[in-house]
């Protein structure tokens, strides 16, 4: 038996819960029909009519109704008293599950409503709410043709904790779980090592600006802007194949859709033995094995993100798509673009070729390789067929780019000229060069960003969306 000490105004506390089994929302389906189940649950919503109401409970992504109906096991105080709690407060319910006569729309359990014979509050609610849960699910479309309200961007964030609650972020962030799941089984299967690296360092990770820079005691230190140099010494300790999940800081003042200053990278590198297709080859076969692990297990968060963004499925080939940056440039130039040989892809041009991708080879995945050396850092390995070209590639969803990578130089004289001709400070870099005087194999790597894959994977508008708590110029709370 449950006990609880009455607090006043009807709230219950409870002492000890020991005996009481609480069953999973999502888990009340038909074949539980008759079965009397206790529940712990948030009021979604509320509504009395007469002698009775209903409420919705919710859990994550699922919600029941729960219908309070004055008889043998309620009162016309207990009607009141569930009608009057506040939305998304905690409570613990004791119902019947009960098959419902028509399917209930609003809810994710759709075939059985929850009749109660009990109900206590665990966690009140404040009565006023910032935002409603039900607004911010809404599809926009819906909201401009009712004229019914929807909840903007700034709001959402500003209250990060109540937005996580709605169906769409639950859903969202078990998806974004997911790919950082797949990506460690996958990586983990192929041979490779996992390793942790330091996020403050003493020189700027990529040679140059944008690094946040911070006091360190009588001197300064940077945010790493990726951990390439510590990937690339790994490699040069014999690990061979490694693999990291960490953040990435980038001091950009860009306030675009896909930008942020603090990311969750997703980072490979790898010795190769001929040719450095060998780790695009491995890059791209764990990118595939993730978009099939997510069709496989988050069907159902895939399709409640749909309900509030619709989105067409993701589509990719095996093996996947590869073109050269030529061959890009000829089919931009197609479609009227006017660009050279070595400019790099601008963001309009790269969404463009994303859609004549999926128009010629039906595929929203592809890899464009050989980018001109002119548009790439120092560290990037020249083609030694074409010396304008390089050993380097980006990978796109959706027609943006959710990887770059290269072949890196791994030979200290090359890489010091080519630091020079960037106009580096070598002093700068003195450790990242030495680090490959003593031996070290040819090698590749790329860095992903997690929460643009999540927000191309699934056709959303902004990476914010995809981001916990996102870190962009203009914020820094919650």
């Amino acid at each position: 038996q449950v006990q609880f000490t009455e607090e006043g105004n009807g709230i219950l506390s409870v002492l000890s819960t020991s005996i009481i089994a609480l069953i999973r929302i999502k888990d009340l389906t038909v074949e539980k029909a008759d079965e009397v189940v206790w529940v712990r649950g948030r009021i979604h919503t509320s509504r009395a009519k007469g002698k009775q109401c209903f409420l919705v409970l919710r859990q994550q992504q699922f919600n029941i109704q729960a219908l309070v109906a004055v008889g043998q096991h309620a009162s016309k105080q207990m009607v009141k008293f569930a009608a009057n709690i506040n939305k998304e407060s905690i409570v613990d319910v004791e119902g019947v599950v009960r098959k419902a006569y028509q399917k209930i729309g609003g809810c994710t359990q759709q075939d059985v409503e929850l009749h109660v014979q009990r109900i206590y509050v665990i966690s009140l609610a404040e009565p006023r709410l910032p935002l409603q849960l039900d607004d911010a699910v809404r599809p926009e479309v819906e909201g401009e043709e009712d004229a019914r309200a929807t909840v903007n961007q700034d709001t959402r964030l500003d209250n990060r904790v109540i937005d996580l609650r709605t169906s769409t972020s639950q859903a969202i962030f078990c998806l974004q779980s997911g790919i950082c799941q797949l990506f460690r089984e996958t990586l983990i299967r192929k041979g490779f090592v996992e390793i942790q690296t330091p996020k403050i360092i003493s020189a700027a990770s990529e040679g140059g600006a944008n690094v946040f820079t911070v006091s360190y005691f009588k001197s300064s230190a940077y945010l790493a802007q990726s951990p390439q140099l510590y990937k690339q010494m790994c490699i040069c300790a014999d690990f061979e194949k490694v693999f990291c999940v960490g953040p990435v800081f980038r001091a950009e003042d860009s306030n675009t859709h896909r930008h942020l200053t603090e990311f969750v990278g997703l980072d490979i590198e790898m010795a190769f033995n001929y040719h450095y297709h060998e780790v695009v080859d491995e890059i791209a076969d764990t990118l595939v094995q993730i978009f099939k692990g997510l069709q496989e297990r988050f069907q159902t968060e895939i399709q409640t993100v749909n309900k509030q963004f619709p989105c067409e499925p993701f589509k990719f080939l095996e093996p996947t798509l590869r073109l050269e940056y030529r061959e890009a440039v000829a089919m931009l130039r197609e479609a009227g673009v006017e660009m050279g040989d070595e400019e790099d892809l601008s963001t309009p041009n790269e969404k463009l070729l994303g859609r004549l991708v999926k128009e010629k080879y039906d595929t929203d995945f592809y890899i464009l390789d050989k980018y001109p050396l002119a548009v790439r850092p120092f560290y990037t390995m020249p083609d030694p067929v074409n010396p304008k070209s390089s050993n380097s590639y980006d990978m796109f969803m959706r027609g943006e780019e959710i990887l770059s990578g290269a072949q890196r130089i791994h030979d200290p004289q090359l890489l010091t000229e080519r630091a020079q001709h960037h106009g580096i400070d070598l002093e700068k870099i003195k450790a990242y060069i030495d680090s490959f005087r003593f031996g070290a194999p040819p090698h590749a790597g790329g860095g992903i960003g997690l929460e643009r894959v999540t927000m191309l994977y699934l056709g959303l508008h902004n990476v914010r969306q995809t981001s916990m708590f996102p870190r962009d110029p203009k914020r820094l709370t919650p």
